[in-house]
């Protein structure tokens, strides 16, 4: 199985929370955009600012990330998914998130393969359905 996995996945994981997704292995591959990192790191340093993470914290999470993307085929970003995300879209999606959905677009293009798009977020979840790709129940 190939898969394309967002931030929501990759911060719970990190985080350590209990309903996070445990099944990474049974994927091939799994690819991720360098927004993931992005993302995450911005999340960390909200949580951070918010004084809900001490500095040890902040590098203890840090390091689970970058550990947790050395799993991940990296995808950058350019311009054909930028192009691509700027395209409408058959559900509602905010920037990020047609970032996200352009990105695996691009993997599953490229590779004709099926791919299963892994995300928390209901909203996203929909809008990669209603673009062909498997989802699985988080």
């Amino acid at each position: 199985m190939i898969g394309y996995i967002d931030t929501s996945v990759v911060l719970r994981l990190i985080f350590g929370e209990e309903n996070s997704f445990k099944k990474i292995d049974s994927f091939e591959v799994l690819y991720a955009s360098t927004l993931v990192k992005v993302e995450a790191l911005r999340a960390i340093d909200r949580l951070r600012l918010e004084g809900k993470f001490s500095d040890q914290e902040v590098a203890h999470r840090v390091q689970a990330l970058l550990e947790t993307l050395e799993y991940f085929s990296e995808i950058s970003i350019e311009d054909r998914i930028l192009g691509r995300a700027s395209e409408a879209f058959p559900t509602i999606v905010g920037t990020l998130d047609a970032i996200h959905l352009a990105s695996a677009w691009l993997v599953q293009k490229e590779q004709d393969v099926v791919l299963t798009f892994l995300t928390h977020d209901a909203q996203l979840k929909r809008a990669a359905q209603a673009m062909g790709f498997q989802t699985v129940d988080l």
